[in-house]
């Protein structure tokens, strides 16, 4: 908009040689700017300085020129500069990025990425035998990319990953064990040590990381409860690190089964170091557990297959007991406090599993009260 006096108020307008019009303007970042394209007429600058200036008034103004970066360069400092990342999620989020993202966009400029070509580029992951889970992964980490990109550095106007279902995982449907096979998996363990590691894990839903890092001062007896401080990760190199739970809501005391005190109390006194800080599971060397070696060690694939159990993983036993704890009524609150979930969503799913099994059995019920109630007519 001109002032009274012929200048503007805000940017200026200059005719180039060409006969052409370009605008300069001042940012929020106190530099000035030229505008990435020329105009035929001067009305069709002043016009753009006029929404130049709107958006920069609505916080929506984007630096075009900073717009130029490649989408490479800036996830991996996304990355680097990502406040509160553990080492196994750098290592996940580098993965994805070198493996999956890169090779298609990395070398396109953050401002010219588009939705169409986002779509794309999921689609050639899909065609070339990438999993839907992994997929949605690296659809994830391209979308908090671009987040930041909008929302904190400002380089483009809006996230143009915005493709319906992209950040599904689609996971195929874990197996559930019985009580009773918890147990008799427990005791098919080739190494008695491992007995109480499968007890704990199911029936206080405990991910692997979790049941590994606990020392003997996190178990109660007394009280029927462990206490989850920290987990231990095993990085690409093969490095043990301790680190924080998955979430705040990670570090939680969660009540044990007085059923499965025997087996804890057996374990302490014949496999734990008498030191509050000895960890409660270790290998047969005293060294920390790491996944490859305890299934070799437990036998852990003959004693599925002795038990006629396909695909159990052992973060199953988890699933496991997160569904056994649905299935005694607990309230959605409760489920998140003891499988350590800051959101509801994952609690939700075992609370809706447990309502779709009791519709089948009122429904089944249902079946036969009419049945019986036809057969009383006859």
């Amino acid at each position: 908009m001109a002032n009274r006096d012929g200048h503007r108020r805000f940017g200026n307008i200059r005719k180039l040689p060409s006969g052409r019009f370009q605008i300069r303007y001042p940012g929020p970042d106190g530099r000035i700017h030229a505008g990435s394209t020329t105009y035929a007429t001067k009305t069709d600058a002043d016009r753009a300085l006029t929404l130049l200036e709107a958006q920069m008034i609505s916080g929506e103004w984007t630096d075009l020129d900073r717009g130029k970066v490649l989408l490479g360069d800036y996830a991996r400092t996304w990355i680097k500069e990502r406040p509160g990342l553990r080492p196994k999620t750098v290592e996940l989020y580098t993965w994805l990025l070198e493996r999956h993202i890169v090779p298609g966009l990395g070398e396109v400029p953050v401002g010219k990425l588009t939705t169409a070509l986002v779509r794309s580029w999921r689609a050639a992951l899909i065609d070339k035998g990438v999993s839907v889970s992994t997929a949605a992964k690296a659809y994830r980490l391209l979308r908090a990319v671009l987040m930041t990109a909008v929302e904190e550095d400002k380089l483009i106007s809006q996230n143009p990953c915005r493709i319906k279902g992209a950040d599904n995982e689609q996971t195929p449907e874990r197996p559930i064990l019985t009580v009773a096979q918890v147990f008799e998996l427990a005791d098919r363990m080739a190494d008695r040590r491992f007995r109480a590691l499968i007890l704990l894990t199911t029936f206080a839903s405990l991910r692997w990381g979790e049941v590994i890092a606990l020392r003997r001062s996190d178990i109660d007896i007394e009280a029927r409860t462990v206490r989850v401080r920290e987990q231990l990760i095993e990085l690409d190199g093969g490095d043990m690190v301790l680190a924080p739970p998955k979430s705040r809501a990670g570090k939680r005391t969660v009540s044990i089964p007085s059923a499965i005190v025997p087996a804890l109390v057996d374990h302490l006194d014949q496999f734990t170091g008498t030191g509050d800080d000895a960890f409660v599971f270790l290998g047969k060397r005293g060294a920390f557990l790491r996944g490859g070696n305890f299934r070799r060690e437990a036998k852990w694939a003959e004693a599925l297959k002795e038990m006629g159990v396909k695909g159990l993983h052992f973060h199953d036993l988890r699933h496991t007991g997160n569904t056994l704890a649905a299935q005694s009524g607990a309230s959605l609150a409760d489920l998140k406090a003891r499988m350590g979930h800051d959101s509801d969503r994952a609690a939700l799913i075992y609370q809706h599993a447990t309502r779709d099994a009791d519709r089948k059995i009122a429904d089944a019920l249902s079946a036969r009260v009419e049945a019986e109630r036809d057969a009383g007519k006859s």
